[in-house]
């Protein structure tokens, strides 16, 4: 039986393309769409889980993500 297992990704516009960012395990991927860049990623991930060893998993997935904004001084 397959588990499943939630994660945070940031998708974000870079010129003509998007790139998706799995921010608790540091895989990231690209697309054409919004779409396809969140179902490369999903593909990476889940690849990595098939060959990485426990270790590896343990070592690379991160526990906590916490995502807020700042605010910071320009020019």
């Amino acid at each position: 039986m397959k588990q499943f297992k939630q994660l945070t990704c940031i998708i974000e516009r870079e010129r003509d393309s998007y790139v998706s960012l799995g921010t608790q395990i540091d895989i990231a991927s690209q697309g054409n769409s919004v779409e396809e860049a969140r179902k490369n990623l999903v593909e990476a991930i889940e690849l990595f889980f098939e060959i990485a060893s426990p270790n590896e998993i343990l070592a690379k997935v991160y526990s906590a993500i916490y995502v807020t904004q700042i605010e910071v001084a320009i020019g």
